[in-house]
C-alpha cells in the first residue's frame, strides 16, 4: 500500500491507467510504512509525481510518500495552491527520519552549479540526507549535482543532447540493485551534460555500476548503496520523451528525434516502450535491498 496525500492528482491520473490508489495520510499502515521523501525539482510537479507514484505503487511494501520543497525557489509551472496542499518545506522536515529519499532532475544544466538560485539549500539537503535517510536515489541532474557536491565530480557539456533510449550494461550484476536484470537493459536519457568515467573512478568512494557505449556512465553507487546516482530517467512514462521532443520543436530549438524510441523511427507511430519493466525492477530492488535495510 502506498500512503499518499489526500487529493494528490496522481491518484486520479493513474486511475485512468487502471492503477488504483488511495490518499490516506493517516491510514492504519502509516505506523509501519517505509517513509519515502521526494524532493521534486522538475518544473511540472504533477507529471513527475505521477511517474514516481506509478513505480512506487508497484511495491508490496507499505510506503508513505512525503513531498519536499525548497524555501529558496518558487516554482513557476506549478500553482502555489498545489505546493501548499501537498508539499512541505525542507526546514519543516529536517528533524524527521526517512527510509528512502528521491531527488529528481531539474532543467538547469546550462548553469554552473553555484549559479543555481537554490544551490546552497540543495547542498544542505544533500548533506542532511546522509544522516536522515537510509538510502538516497539521485536522478538525472540531481545525480550530477550530488556527485559534484559530495565528491567534486564536474559535469561536461555534450556536443549534442543525449536524447532517447539507450542500452546499459550492469558492471556488477551480482549487486542487489540488479537482481533479476538482463545482461543489457534500456534506460531513457534526456540531458545536455555528462559525468565522465575517468573522473569517477579516480574517487575511491565511488563505483560505476552501469554504463552504455553511447550514453556513458548511467549508474554510480557510493557508501554501499546509501547513495545511488542514476544519470538517466528510468521513471519516465511512455509519452515523456515525445512531449519533450515536440516541445523543443515548437520552440525552434535544435533537437534530433529521440533515439531508439519511436516505432520504425516514425514520430506519428508513437513510442515503442522497452524500458518500463527494468524501471520498475530498479525501483523495487532499491526499496527492497537498500531502503528497507
Amino acid at each position: 500500500m502506498l500512503i499518499l496525500p489526500d487529493g494528490l492528482p496522481a491518484i486520479r491520473l493513474l486511475a485512468q491507467e487502471g492503477i488504483t490508489l488511495q490518499g490516506d495520510g493517516a491510514g492504519s499502515l502509516a505506523a509501519r510504512a517505509l517513509r519515502i521523501a521526494v524532493l521534486n525539482l522538475m518544473p511540472k510537479k504533477t507529471e513527475t509525481e505521477t511517474d514516481l507514484v506509478r513505480l512506487l505503487s508497484a511495491s508490496p511494501l507499505p510506503l508513505e510518500l512525503c513531498l519536499m520543497r525548497l524555501r529558496s525557489h518558487v516554482p513557476k509551472n506549478t500553482s502555489a495552491g498545489h505546493m501548499q496542499a501537498f508539499y512541505r518545506f525542507f526546514d519543516e522536515m529536517r528533524e524527521e527520519q526517512f527510509d528512502g529519499f528521491i531527488i529528481t532532475g531539474a532543467p538547469v544544466e546550462h548553469l554552473e552549479y553555484e549559479e543555481v538560485d537554490y544551490w546552497e539549500e540543495l547542498c544542505d539537503i544533500f548533506s542532511w540526507s546522509r544522516t536522515h535517510a537510509t538510502s538516497t536515489l539521485y536522478i538525472c541532474w540531481a545525480a550530477q549535482a550530488g556527485l559534484y557536491c559530495h565528491y567534486g565530480i564536474r559535469k561536461h557539456p555534450l556536443v549534442e543532447k543525449m536524447f532517447g533510449i539507450f542500452p546499459q550494461v550492469p558492471l556488477q550484476p551480482s549487486l542487489p540493485i540488479f537482481r533479476s536484470f538482463d545482461d543489457v537493459f534500456p534506460m531513457p536519457h534526456s540531458r545536455h551534460t555528462e559525468v565522465r568515467r575517468e573522473d569517477i573512478v579516480a574517487v575511491p568512494e565511488l563505483t560505476v555500476i552501469a554504463e552504455g557505449d553511447e550514453s556513458g556512465v548511467s549508474m554510480v553507487m557510493a557508501r554501499e548503496g546509501r547513495e545511488v546516482y542514476v544519470t538517466g530517467h528510468p521513471e519516465y512514462s511512455p509519452a515523456r520523451l515525445d512531449t519533450e521532443y515536440r516541445r523543443d520543436l515548437a520552440k525552434g530549438l535544435p533537437i534530433r528525434m529521440p533515439a531508439n524510441y519511436y516505432r520504425d523511427d516514425d514520430p506519428q507511430a508513437g513510442p515503442l516502450v522497452t524500458w518500463r519493466a527494468h524501471g520498475n525492477l530498479l525501483f523495487q530492488n532499491w526499496l527492497n535491498h537498500y531502503v528497507r535495510r
